[in-house]
């Protein structure tokens, strides 16, 4: 998988580029707000119809298009695969008013659903703020998680949109249960209840399952490299945290967890379809016992929607003991081992996309992490300072500095062959 051409069009600070890939590695260098990380955001809107961190589609249409007569920004890349090239591309224009822009999907050239899209390029982002994957929310690591198996799976997309709905629809049900004091013990109101655990537990074991066994693939990668960053002075183990004991973890190893104990789990999700349905069942035996507590909470109290993962190094909890140094570096050994899960999964590796990882990065971190880009077929890389890299590096990457959203050659010179403004 390898992305030959990228095309903008006001999207974010860049009026009008056209690039193509000619390298494996691209290393694009600049100061900062020059645009280096716009370009790596319009290429992760590719792989997956999400911004990394825009949060309205109106956030990444630039000031540039204000002169159009309708305002609108657009991306476009081809991509080459095994099976041939594929052209996608993403549109988003004014609904005619200054706040809410649609969002437009093509797969070369035909409209499709933004699910239709993903898959088709895999990309694996890193940023400077991803140390919240170690240092946020549970929302961080669950979104992290979802990203990654949605490129990987289709299933697990459609299961998990699936279970977003019905734990909205269901939490509704449940706060008007609340609301007009309801007993757990009316027949009619189990009757409701089960009308959307039936679903609920369908498609959350489904999410749970394939988060799990997707978690026990990245950890011993993620534990090696983990090693050879911290230059075998810390140990990483990953271990996701169910918001109920799923049956599938191990007994003793989940006990223990549960009671604080940081061993990790050692058990795996066989994949079968009696794996499963067991798992099913006791997701069920769960909600049927809790059902009066989430009645008077409202909401819906188990479920993936709750699950977490731990980053733990040297068996303690990074989040919690962690310097922000050791968060960042965990954070970095969980994408590089995703590259490594993603390629096992689908055949094909990811685009690698590193922004300015080098600026807080020591000597030995640096080495491994070149070292660590060499088995990558495709990575575009930004840079503050050239001599982040090391020149055999920049001598086999094709070099771009970037200012004010336009691209030039590394030599400064105005090679327009590849940049059009």
């Amino acid at each position: 998988m390898f992305l030959s051409h990228l095309t903008l069009e006001h999207f974010r600070n860049y009026r009008a580029l056209s690039h193509d890939f000619a390298a494996p590695f691209t290393l694009i260098q600049g100061r900062n707000a020059q645009g280096k990380t716009n370009l790596l955001e319009a290429i992760y809107y590719l792989a997956t119809s999400k911004s990394s961190h825009a949060r309205t589609e109106k956030e990444v249409v630039g000031w540039s298009a204000e002169g159009e007569p309708i305002p609108y920004s657009r991306i476009r890349g081809v991509v080459q695969q095994q099976n041939g090239e594929v052209e996608l591309e993403i549109l988003f224009s004014s609904r005619g008013d200054d706040t809410n822009y649609a969002k437009q999907v093509r797969v070369n050239g035909v409209n499709r659903r933004s699910i239709d899209l993903i898959g088709n390029l895999r990309a694996v982002l890193f940023l400077p703020a991803d140390v919240v994957l170690v240092a946020g929310s549970p929302g961080e690591r669950r979104r992290y998680l979802d990203i990654a198996l949605c490129q990987i799976d289709r299933s697990y997309t459609q299961h998990l949109s699936r279970y977003q709905k019905v734990t909205t629809q269901r939490n509704s049900l449940l706060r008007q249960l609340r609301e007009s004091n309801a007993s757990y013990r009316d027949p009619g109101v189990v009757a409701q209840l089960r009308f959307w655990d039936e679903q609920l537990v369908e498609h959350g074991a489904f999410v749970l399952a394939r988060r799990y066994s997707f978690l026990a693939r990245l950890d011993p990668a993620a534990r090696l490299l983990h090693s050879e960053l911290s230059a075998g002075l810390e140990h990483l183990q990953l271990v996701y945290q169910p918001s109920f004991d799923p049956g599938f973890l191990g007994e003793p190893d989940y006990r223990r967890l549960a009671n604080g104990d940081v061993t990790p789990h050692t058990g795996r999700l066989p994949d079968s379809p009696l794996a499963l349905a067991a798992l099913q069942e006791t997701f069920q035996k769960k909600l049927d016992s809790r059902r009066s507590r989430e009645m008077a909470a409202g909401v819906t109290l188990y479920g993936p929607h709750r699950d977490d993962m731990a980053f733990l190094v040297n068996q303690r909890d990074l989040r919690t003991y962690g310097s922000r140094g050791q968060q960042r570096t965990g954070a970095l050994a969980l994408k590089l081992a995703e590259v490594q899960a993603m390629t096992a999964e689908t055949g094909e590796a990811p685009i690698l996309l590193l922004d300015d990882v080098m600026s807080e990065l020591d000597a030995q971190r640096r080495a491994t992490l070149l070292a660590a880009l060499g088995g990558v077929p495709q990575a575009v890389v930004t840079a503050t300072d050239w001599e982040d890299f090391t020149p055999e590096f920049r001598a086999q990457a094709q070099c771009l500095h970037v200012d004010g959203g336009r691209l030039v050659a590394s030599n400064q010179m105005a090679t327009q062959s590849s940049v059009s403004s």
